[in-house]
């Protein structure tokens, strides 16, 4: 069983940084491949970015160059990093955790988080 709480969202304006962390719970943290995605009202959830076991990472087209994602195994933390945030990124950001190698879709993924809010302000 893995539990993953996210951190690090809140209110900034367009064109600013924020840094999500996700800490995952579970002695198999290390194995899984991590992914954030977003939802916001009305819309289905999207894949943002993923990272494999072994740190290839994968991004939603929107988000290329803009956003990093990277995780921290000695700390089972994976991270966001989101610059020149965009109104468009408004969103619930949920963390979570699959098995396969580089998943990309959100029935890949097992354990979810509950998820942290993304305002950004134009």
């Amino acid at each position: 069983q893995v539990q993953l709480v996210e951190s690090g969202g809140g209110l900034v304006q367009a064109g600013g940084s924020l840094r999500l962390s996700c800490a995952a719970s579970g002695s198999i943290f290390s194995a899984n491949a991590m992914g954030w995605y977003r939802q916001a009202p009305g819309k289905q959830r999207d894949l943002v970015a993923a990272i494999s076991s072994g740190g290839s990472t994968t991004y939603a087209d929107s988000v290329k160059g803009r956003f990093t994602i990277s995780r921290d195994n000695a700390k089972n933390t994976v991270y966001l990093q989101m610059d020149n945030l965009k109104s468009e990124d408004t969103a619930v950001y949920y963390c979570a955790a699959g098995f396969q190698v580089l998943p990309t879709k959100p029935r890949d993924y097992v354990y979810w988080g509950e998820g942290t809010q993304v305002t950004v302000s134009s």
